[in-house]
């Protein structure tokens, strides 16, 4: 199962990571990667809650929420033909402030072309996540 794995550290508190990382409906102002995050339903970020993004070079997705743990951590699944890939964002206290953890996991019969495809860009996007959040927080 082809997949990455960003951590970084955050001089920031973890509820004030969290803020940042949960208004995904801001992702776009804040995130050079994302250029547009719709909510299609409203309240809070929630299990079932779904949001459709669109990033450069990429097909736009919705993307539901699966796991939620207030404060800490969701995780969030996209789904096209032959390929779902999961996300799942992570804060949690450290001595310096936060730890962020992104991570991305691609399954189904054709992740493996798909990774083979989009490898390159995905690290690259999923970095640029990470500073975006840290820079946004601090």
């Amino acid at each position: 199962m082809p997949g990455l794995k960003n951590i970084s550290t955050i001089a920031a508190p973890p509820d004030q990571v969290w803020a940042v990382l949960a208004d995904v409906e801001r992702w776009p102002e804040r995130i050079p990667t994302v250029t547009t995050a719709e909510r299609l339903d409203d309240g809070p970020l929630r299990v079932g809650a779904r949001t459709r993004l669109k990033q450069p070079k990429l097909s736009e997705a919705v993307w539901t929420v699966t796991e939620l743990v207030e404060n800490r951590s969701f995780t969030w699944e996209s789904k096209s033909p032959g390929v779902k890939i999961t996300a799942e964002h992570l804060v949690e206290p450290h001595e310096n402030g936060t730890r962020l953890t992104l991570s991305l996991l691609l399954t189904g019969p054709l992740a493996g072309f798909g990774w083979l495809l989009t490898r390159s860009m995905t690290r690259r996007y999923v970095a640029a996540e990470a500073a975006s959040i840290k820079k946004a927080a601090e």
